[in-house]
């Protein structure tokens, strides 16, 4: 079975890119699945069993969601194998830009959209910089131009990363994404031992364990104050 991570901020896409990509991954005859995590609420997996795809999903809650995924991953491989898929698909809930939710020796996809602005890929981390394959959607809002423009940026971020353009409405596009996805010669059996790409971001203090109180006296354990530059009037 092959694997792959697929994450991004929210709204830019990624079920609408995935869910035409499964269509030409079917057409090869391949068998796909479908893990969907979120946060509070997601409907994307009703948009999957109507496709004739079988889907599980996952809410985070009040947990990191990229935590989430990193503590549940194994077990939904493990679903993955038993279905028997040739590709099992994991899309990430909308993610913070500091976020790192993929794993070494395991595809990973980004996808971000034209709308964000020219400055937004160097204002993601992990998640764009250590991507094997970044999408980039709602290129039929904006100029070429932009476009070209904004597909430089993040080759200026992830010089090693494969680019695509694809159009989650229309589906252009998804035909060569698809064509990346699948290794025939990539055989996932477990993730035990395998290691993240980058580190998670680091929070371990009183609101992170419920803590609602505002004041230095409330805070606790890894807590970051701002450089103010005390300076004299």
């Amino acid at each position: 079975m092959n694997l792959v991570t697929v994450s991004g901020p929210p709204s830019v896409g990624k079920t609408s890119v995935i869910l035409k990509t499964i269509v030409s991954l079917k057409n090869r005859g391949l068998k796909v699945g479908v893990v969907k995590f979120d946060c509070l609420f997601t409907d994307d997996d009703v948009l999957y069993e109507k496709a004739g795809v079988m889907v599980q999903k996952g809410l985070s809650g009040g947990l990191c969601p990229d935590h989430y995924f990193v503590s549940n991953i194994e077990e939904v491989t493990q679903w993955g194998l038993e279905n028997n898929f040739d590709i099992l698909i994991s899309e990430s809930a909308g993610l913070c830009n500091r976020c790192s939710p993929y794993i070494k020796d395991i595809k990973a996809v980004c996808v971000i959209d034209n709308l964000s602005g020219i400055g937004t890929p160097k204002k993601i981390g992990p998640m764009l910089k250590s991507a094997d394959i970044v999408i980039i959607t709602k290129g039929d809002i904006v100029s070429q131009a932009e476009r070209e423009v904004f597909a430089s940026r993040v080759h200026s971020v992830n010089p090693s990363a494969t680019i695509l353009h694809v159009n989650g409405l229309t589906g252009q596009g998804s035909f060569e994404l698809s064509t990346l996805l699948y290794d025939k010669d990539e055989n996932i059996t477990t993730l035990k031992g395998k290691t993240l790409r980058f580190s998670m971001p680091a929070a371990l203090c009183s609101y992170c364990l419920g803590e609602t109180r505002i004041g230095e006296s409330y805070q606790m354990g890894n807590v970051r104050k701002i450089d103010l530059g005390k300076k004299e009037i």
